[in-house]
């Protein structure tokens, strides 16, 4: 059974570990998208840290619909935040590169230029960059290499979506972030319509093993195979002397 008040505790505390260990005196850098993981991850950095070592920073690719819900995120923790366009950047790659970008590529420079956009800020700011990933989307590749899965510390990335919302609403969370449609913020679709099961069936299959549709379970299994390369180390060839 998890316990999300005893998840949470711990997260905090580990979160204030990896500071002392890592950079006492240094801030809390997080990327705000207006979605429940980006508002979850910052809420527990402020819980740790202190509202005034926590950074927010929206990087809108021109312009984002949904940019209220990031601005609302960083009001309710009163955090300090920045906006950054990076349209001009992402435009900027795309028409100096002498060739026709493919479709991921495109859909994958946005989150990467978030990234880099995200460590000069860290490092004007004696900051450390926090991830915003979780198990469930780890578990099946979601993430871009490089751009959202990157980063210093990672407080949620062995929580599914479900355990998540949990702790989003111990953290006194506005329902609106916690519960929001999960959406790539790229092409425009929800998760679950790329993915193409729900994150309650993901959840489900991750923690208990059982998933009643078997196509879905295959696509999941296959997934999961095909982008644990996203979560290990980079292969280094290692000679022998």
């Amino acid at each position: 059974m998890f316990n999300a008040e005893k998840v949470k505790n711990e997260c905090v505390q580990w979160i204030r570990d990896f500071f002392e260990n890592n950079g006492k005196d240094c801030n809390a850098v997080v990327g705000i998208s207006g979605g429940k993981d980006s508002s979850i991850v910052a809420a527990l950095c402020v819980e740790a840290l202190g509202k005034d070592r926590v950074i927010g920073v929206l990087m809108p690719c021109g312009e984002q619909h949904d940019i209220d819900m990031a601005k609302l995120l960083v009001d309710t923790l009163g955090i300090k935040h920045y906006i950054v366009n990076i349209k001009d950047a992402v435009e900027g790659i795309i028409k100096n590169i002498p060739f026709e970008l493919s479709a991921q590529s495109r859909t994958n420079l946005p989150p990467r230029i978030r990234m880099s956009t995200l460590y000069a800020v860290s490092q004007s700011h004696n900051g450390r960059v926090a991830n915003t990933c979780n198990l469930s989307e780890d578990w099946v590749g979601y993430s871009t290499r490089y751009g959202d899965s990157a980063g210093d510390f990672s407080p949620c990335s062995f929580l599914t979506v479900n355990e998540m919302k949990q702790i989003g609403r111990l953290l006194g969370l506005p329902d609106v972030l916690v519960d929001k449609v999960p959406i790539d913020g790229l092409c425009g679709k929800t998760d679950e319509d790329n993915l193409g099961f729900t994150y309650a069936e993901l959840d489900r299959y991750i923690r208990e093993g059982v998933i009643e549709d078997q196509e879905k379970k295959a696509k999941i299994d296959r997934m999961h195979k095909m982008n644990q390369f996203k979560l290990q180390l980079m292969p280094a060839f290692k000679p022998v002397f």
